[in-house]
């Protein structure tokens, strides 16, 4: 346990050596774990709000950094750069004796084995104590500062939608993201559940829009929540769950989850129907494969899992059509900024492109590993029409055999092809579905 280790990594230190991490171009996801396990257990909370909260507000941050630091740091102390950009994170955002702060990032300085910076830390952040009020008023008209967006970003969410949509993505990105529960339908009903968490005095509600979504008045560890081990409930965002129920699934029938990892929609399939012929998930990452085995020896359930490229048919398929095929398609996660802000330093304005090419190539691909009258369900957690419309939109153009399947709902905005839903403040993230069915040749 990390907890016992001499060695157990100060929390800031830790918070610098991730936050440096991801200006190389690595991803939250991939450090903090590695990190978490390195600070004292009762620090993981503090060290994931001060990666968290770092890379929300980072883009403001860079900017008072210029101002602030007027020689670059080496590419080689970017950790000195993540351990100031951190402490002007907790001066602006955390309530924490402003003293304290300073004193415990000035410190932090020597556990990153660079003594030599404490005095540029802790001049730096005395500096922004005393100039913060002149330094944020002098940025009111940048939007960049503003918004806590990178300029390209901002410009492609805007020239995308209307205004008063544009403004709410944007509002909503830099929210905490809430705590969505999926009820597993095999094992209870959502009521009882919602009853279990009563009697555990923790505090939720029915969402709007999924039938089995739970939403909690704040997050909770786990490990707090009744009959989680023996797989009674799961995480999952209310928009992600919509899923199962647009594929329109029945008994028999054969079934692809195409990017599967980390689960959760395989496993929502499985208990939405549990008389399926049969449920292959394939992924690209084994490691990823490992998390969705997790996920469904939790909640007893069984799917034919495969490492495999869902573009490589000749490497994987067996040359049997899928009467139902799941393509979450990999995307810029612009619906999910909240639950990854690193997006914001890791995405670049080229990446959209490349993205969108290759999501219109899964499309074509799995499309001959769909039987004749079967449905094709494509998803992403976008906001983004490049990667959702517009690549439909392509699909459509070049296969005269495809056809869109109108979704009838209450949630998102009806598009041309689809429906798009936007992050919402404590609700749904940010995600895009489109029904495709096969007519005969």
């Amino acid at each position: 346990m990390a907890g016992k280790n001499n060695k157990t990594l100060n929390t800031r230190a830790a918070a610098a050596e991730v936050i440096s991490g991801v200006l190389r171009g690595r991803s939250l996801s991939a450090l903090l774990p590695e990190y978490s396990e390195k600070v004292n257990e009762k620090d993981r909370s503090l060290l994931k709000e001060l990666c968290f909260g770092t890379m929300r507000w980072y883009p403001q941050i860079s900017i008072l950094l210029k101002s602030l630091i007027q020689k670059p740091l080496r590419e080689k102390d970017l950790e000195i750069q993540g351990l100031v950009a951190c402490g002007i994170y907790q001066l602006m955002h955390m309530r924490i004796a402003e003293h304290a702060i300073i004193n415990e990032t000035v410190s932090a300085a020597s556990k990153l084995n660079r003594p030599w910076a404490k005095g540029l830390v802790n001049a730096v952040l005395r500096n922004f104590q005393r100039q913060q009020q002149d330094l944020v008023e002098g940025q009111a008209d940048n939007a960049v500062f503003q918004t806590a967006h990178p300029k390209w970003l901002l410009k492609k969410i805007h020239n995308s939608w209307p205004e008063e949509i544009a403004t709410k993505i944007i509002a909503a990105n830099n929210q905490r993201a809430p705590m969505t529960l999926r009820t597993n339908a095999l094992r209870n009903s959502r009521q009882d559940y919602l009853d279990c968490l009563a009697q555990a005095d923790i505090a939720a509600s029915a969402t709007a829009h999924s039938d089995q979504g739970i939403l909690l008045d704040r997050p909770c560890d786990v490990s707090e929540l009744p009959n989680f081990s023996n797989g009674h409930v799961s995480v999952q965002d209310e928009a992600a769950q919509l899923a199962a129920n647009l594929l329109m699934l029945d008994k028999g029938q054969r079934v692809l989850d195409a990017c599967c990892a980390p689960g959760g929609k395989t496993c929502h399939i499985l208990e939405s129907q549990p008389d399926l012929q049969s449920l292959l998930a394939i992924d690209l990452e084994p490691r990823r494969l490992v998390r969705v085995e997790e996920n469904l020896t939790r909640l007893e359930l069984e799917a034919d899992l495969k490492t495999a490229d869902a573009n490589d048919l000749d490497g994987w398929w067996d040359g049997n059509s899928y009467d139902r095929i799941l393509l979450d398609a990999p995307c810029s996660a612009s619906g999910v900024i909240r639950r990854h802000p690193d997006i914001k330093i890791l995405r670049k304005p080229a990446d959209i492109a490349k993205l969108a090419a290759i999501q219109l190539q899964l499309v074509n691909q799995l499309w001959h590993a769909l039987s004749e009258g079967g449905i094709l369900l494509y998803a992403t957690c976008s906001v983004l029409p490049d990667e959702n419309d517009q690549v439909i939109g392509q699909f459509l153009a070049t296969n005269a055999n495809a056809s869109v399947l109108n979704i009838d709902a209450d949630w998102g905005i009806k598009t041309d092809y689809g429906r798009q839903l936007f992050p919402k403040i404590n609700g749904n993230d940010g995600f895009y579905y489109s029904r495709l069915q096969k007519a005969a040749d």
